[in-house]
């Protein structure tokens, strides 16, 4: 698996493989164990398929009871368990490990409860995030965050990356519109955290779950907050001649108060290919193109189209058309929707990074990337959510081509590194699974870390659950517990220990 290196299988574990299995075929009865190699295949990776690994097993569990015995099985003979949603991570979060069970809850599949007096709804993780809002939209309502993948992407797996997307600008990310989970500890047991009410008194629990990946819990159900649909959203789609001219623009539409429903960027590269792919319209004569919505009552909407083509004039556009109809505004976002695929046309394979910059960064990292793109020799397109700075780099390369795959790892390790330097963090919404667990040390120190972890001994004291992933270095719990004594003096003598 390139250079990411993962933790050394158990020998006695797989020892045991064979009767794992029909203990799994005992909890999960029926057709909810796969153990057959070429049926595993489907599971050997999520969306970061630049790595592969085939799972122990492959359990299908459609019950909270079910999740509940094969942890607490695993737990007491010492087995890695790796959870899975829909398995669209482009962090490698749900990549399975040669010695472990892979818990796929995809079975998880229903809505529970929908409640409008209290504007809710109730679902189980394997729910795709569309599939909530499907549900509501003939009422009127829907479910804010809407990551590009949410055809296919679950809840669960929402959670466990705290995704985001298109609209995360004003509605926020997964974090702000989960009020409630059920979930299985290691050890078997199940907690309930939040639920229909706003917020819920004692340790915000819910939210140290939310971004987790997978490394604390498996979440078996959901409570997320739905919205009225706006009155009005009409979408400004805007061409300037250099990334900076839009970067700036984005910059002085937030600095003048506005916060749009949403407001994405693309460069040339990305322009092209989403018009290739989708014939959105997009004008091909730009460096830059913006997609700014503006949602609310129709003469506030209005009133800050003005506001926003005013600043677009200011800052040199080119190009500026306001959609006229409902089917307009989509046909402007279905461009953007379809960049990841439409980028994959023009490239035999791509790596897509997630890292994220104060705005004002913009045209500083994009000055940074074009550099990196002429070191390592390879393309570049970026489409990001410019209004919270979130980038997605997509470093063009090919696979069949020795060597391109480690370059291209080392180009967005580059990335990565600028939006550190420049005042960012490593990821947005995409997560730190395999793929920047590495790179952990760049943003946070050894202190910071250890803390970390002894968040997550709290909840799982064997690491039982994804390990390899988050934590650029696996330690026992017991380590974080020491004390460091020098010529045989403790730092602090005075203080009282216990």
């Amino acid at each position: 698996m390139s250079g990411i290196s993962m933790p050394k299988p158990d020998a006695a574990t797989l020892g045991r493989r064979d009767e794992i299995v029909a203990d799994m075929r005992i909890i999960v009865p029926g057709e909810g164990v796969v153990d057959a190699v070429n049926e595993m295949r489907a599971f050997e990776s999520d969306g970061l398929t630049a790595y592969r690994q085939l799972p122990m097993v492959v359990v299908l569990p459609e019950t909270v009871a079910q999740v509940s015995r094969l942890l607490k099985y695993c737990n007491d003979r010492n087995i890695r368990v790796v959870p899975r949603g829909s398995g669209t991570s482009l962090s490698g979060g749900a990549l399975p490990l040669e010695d472990a069970v892979l818990l796929v809850m995809s079975r998880f599949n229903r809505i529970i409860e929908i409640d409008y007096p209290n504007r809710v709804v109730v679902a189980q993780p394997g729910v795709t995030n569309l599939g909530i809002t499907t549900a509501v939209e003939l009422d009127g309502f829907y479910y804010a965050p809407d990551p590009s993948s949410q055809i296919a992407c679950s809840i669960g797996g929402n959670v466990a990356e705290n995704s985001g997307g298109v609209h995360c600008l004003k509605y926020g990310l997964t974090a702000n519109n989960v009020l409630g989970i059920e979930m299985v500890l290691m050890n078997g047991e199940v907690v309930r955290l939040g639920g229909k009410h706003l917020d819920a008194e004692g340790y915000d629990l819910l939210g140290i779950m939310t971004g987790s990946e997978g490394l604390l819990g498996v979440v078996t159900e959901v409570t997320v907050r739905i919205l009225k649909k706006p009155e009005t959203a009409r979408a400004l789609l805007i061409g300037f001649p250099t990334s900076e001219q839009g970067g700036q623009c984005v910059a002085d539409i937030i600095g003048a108060g506005i916060i749009p429903g949403g407001m994405e960027m693309m460069d040339r590269p990305a322009i092209h290919a989403a018009e290739d792919f989708v014939h959105a319209g997009y004008p091909l004569d730009v460096e830059a193109l913006l997609i700014v919505e503006l949602d609310g009552p129709g003469v506030e909407v209005d009133h800050l189209i003005g506001l926003v083509e005013a600043i677009a004039n200011r800052n040199g556009a080119t190009t500026c058309r306001i959609s006229a109809s409902e089917q307009e505004r989509l046909t402007f976002w279905a461009g953007r929707k379809a960049a990841f695929p439409a980028v994959g046309r023009i490239s035999p394979d791509y790596y897509c990074m997630d890292g994220t910059i104060p705005r004002k960064e913009l045209p500083r990292v994009l000055a940074g990337m074009r550099e990196l793109s002429e070191q390592y020799g390879l393309g570049v397109a970026n489409v990001f959510h410019a209004g919270d700075g979130n980038l997605h780099p997509l470093i063009l390369y090919d696979a069949n081509k020795p060597g391109e795959l480690e370059k291209a790892e080392a180009f967005g390790s580059d990335i990565l590194r600028l939006c550190v330097k420049v005042g960012g963090v490593l990821t947005g919404e995409h997560g730190v699974g395999v793929e920047k667990r590495d790179l952990m040390p760049e943003m946070f120190n050894e202190i910071d870390l250890d803390q970390q972890m002894r968040v997550k001994c709290a909840f799982d004291p064997n690491h039982l659950l994804n390990p390899g992933k988050v934590f650029p270095q696996l330690r026992r719990c017991a380590e974080l517990g020491r004390m460091h004594v020098h010529r045989g003096q403790v730092a602090f003598p005075d203080i009282p220990r216990f």
